[in-house]
């Protein structure tokens, strides 16, 4: 019996924190999962550039990637293609701008990292990147 190994989607993905404390999670087009913004790294990308250029086409977000906070790798079912792991390379990044949904974004939301927001999460964000920020936190505090 053999079993298919998922392929992989590697990509740089943000915990973009609000001056409020809240985080911003988007949701692509004809999708329900809403996730961290970012998108796929390129072959001759550093992680934090491909999300420096992820978050400027898809939230009109001009960041500092010396900014950038990195956090881990993570790896999660994907939330939109079956079959699929996404790996990631996670950043913290603190915000103080608004945001436009643009590219293949349709609706952004904060929520209060403590929650779920009452939303469907993709798997990375459910399961690995917000329950890892509230420890962060709880051991900050």
């Amino acid at each position: 019996m053999s079993t298919s190994i998922p392929a992989l989607i590697h990509i740089a993905a943000a915990l973009l924190i609000g001056p409020d404390g809240r985080t911003l999670l988007v949701r692509k087009r004809g999708t329900e999962a809403f996730m961290q913004p970012g998108g796929k790294i390129e072959p001759h990308e550093l992680p934090v550039h491909a999300l420096a250029r992820e978050l400027e086409e898809e939230l009109g977000l001009d960041i500092n990637p010396e900014q950038a906070n990195f956090l881990g790798q993570f790896s999660a079912p994907a939330a939109n293609e079956p079959g699929h792991v996404v790996k990631a390379e996670i950043f913290l990044l603190n915000i103080d701008a608004d945001v436009t949904p643009a590219a293949e974004i349709e609706e952004v939301v904060w929520i209060d990292p403590a929650t779920d927001g009452e939303l469907v999460l993709a798997p990375l964000t459910r399961d690995l990147i917000l329950p890892f920020y509230r420890n962060s936190l709880t051991a900050i505090a």
